[in-house]
């Protein structure tokens, strides 16, 4: 197939640190490109892909000190893609809202996977309005606050079998945290879990613009104690022993979690995830295998113990049985071929597209 996909200028594909739409749409190109598709990828400049790379801007935008608005960018880039409309199959967009009004009469396969949160007052409103846009999701708890909307599918994330090596041994002492510094993340309960049960912390995470101030206020004065070491944002490479070593990974979330790649990339390395019961978290966990799920930071304290002793080859398995951009692939495959068959008869009829035989990773349409 010929394949457009749509990504957000504001990290590079992959990004360099943290981006987790970035890094889940590199992962997704790579794996359409070596099973054998056509692909060309819209994205900044400094992106690193197989594919064919139209650069929609100079480098990422967030690592740009001239750009102040990243809307004309993106609407720039809109543009190369529906003058370039007609070489392609399927359009793929990541790019959450702002295509919208420009494809939704465009007489080509499209669809949008949504990576962020949908709890949002404006949201049902908006895909009220723009109706017959499929769409979808990366979890069934994102789809929640707004069921009605035009999900096709339900597509789990997935990253490369050998992006991440598994570490068996628990060679480090630690706990880690990895992620933002953000109210609903949760890095303030993780530092207070690991002090009430007497382990280091380690923290590998980002500060956006809009969350300076909450870093500074409340979470600065927490990085004193010398059990917590703040190490910020970290790459790939450095992800493997990061992750790889800690004890286990905290996920202490507050907040209807799309998805949570950190999670997977902790079951890829082998390491048990230690998370609250929130969004997406009970499709990615197999409690009591590859993690526990708690409702507390309470029930956190007491059960940090528990996932240290869990078998780390089990945690890998289920990595492997149910998270990789091979599986990934294989299910957008299926659907873009589904979506594109339609466009081509011009039905737009709800369809299921079938599905490995798993517990949690479902594709399907809502019932009419």
């Amino acid at each position: 197939m010929k394949i457009a996909q749509i990504a957000p200028l504001i990290e590079s594909v992959p990004p360099r640190l943290y981006g987790g739409t970035e890094r889940v749409v590199s992962y997704l190109t790579e794996e359409l490109v070596r099973q054998g598709h056509d692909v060309t990828l819209f994205a900044s400049g400094d992106s690193k892909t197989s594919a064919r790379l139209v650069a929609c801007c100079e480098r990422a935008l967030r690592l740009d000190p001239r750009v102040r608005d990243h809307v004309p960018y993106h609407l720039a880039m809109l543009e190369k893609v529906k003058r370039l409309a007609a070489r392609f199959d399927l359009l793929h967009f990541h790019t959450d809202l702002v295509h919208f009004p420009v494809f939704s009469s465009v007489r080509q396969a499209t669809v949008t996977t949504l990576h962020g949160r949908l709890d949002l007052f404006e949201l049902p409103d908006f895909y009220r309005a723009f109706s017959d846009m499929p769409l979808v999701s990366i979890s069934d708890a994102q789809r929640t606050a707004i069921p009605d909307a035009n999900f096709v599918a339900t597509v789990p994330h997935g990253l490369p079998g050998d992006l991440l090596p598994a570490t068996h041994r628990r060679n480090g002492d630690y706990l880690a945290f990895v992620g933002r510094i953000a109210p609903e993340k949760g890095v303030d309960r993780a530092i207070e879990i690991a002090s009430q049960v007497g382990m280091p912390l380690k923290i590998a995470a980002k500060v956006d613009r809009a969350d300076e101030t909450y870093f500074r206020q409340v979470i600065a004065p927490l990085l004193c104690a010398r059990s917590v070491q703040f190490i910020g944002e970290i790459d790939e490479r450095e992800k493997v022993r990061f992750i790889g070593d800690a004890q286990a990974l905290l996920f202490p979330i507050d907040w209807p979690e799309p998805f949570g790649l950190v999670m997977i990339e902790a079951m890829a390395c082998g390491t048990p995830v230690l998370a609250f019961d929130r969004g997406s978290v009970r499709e990615v966990i197999d409690h009591g295998v590859s993690g526990i799920i708690v409702d507390s930071v309470t029930e956190a304290i007491a059960a940090v113990r528990a996932a240290t002793r869990l078998d780390r080859r089990a945690v890998r398995r289920c990595f492997d049985q149910r998270f990789t951009a091979k599986r990934m692939a294989a299910q957008y495959v299926r659907l873009f071929e589904e979506l594109t068959a339609r466009t081509r008869s011009g039905t737009l009829m709800p369809f299921k597209v079938p599905t490995q035989p798993t517990a949690h990773a479902v594709i399907e349409a809502p019932a009419p």
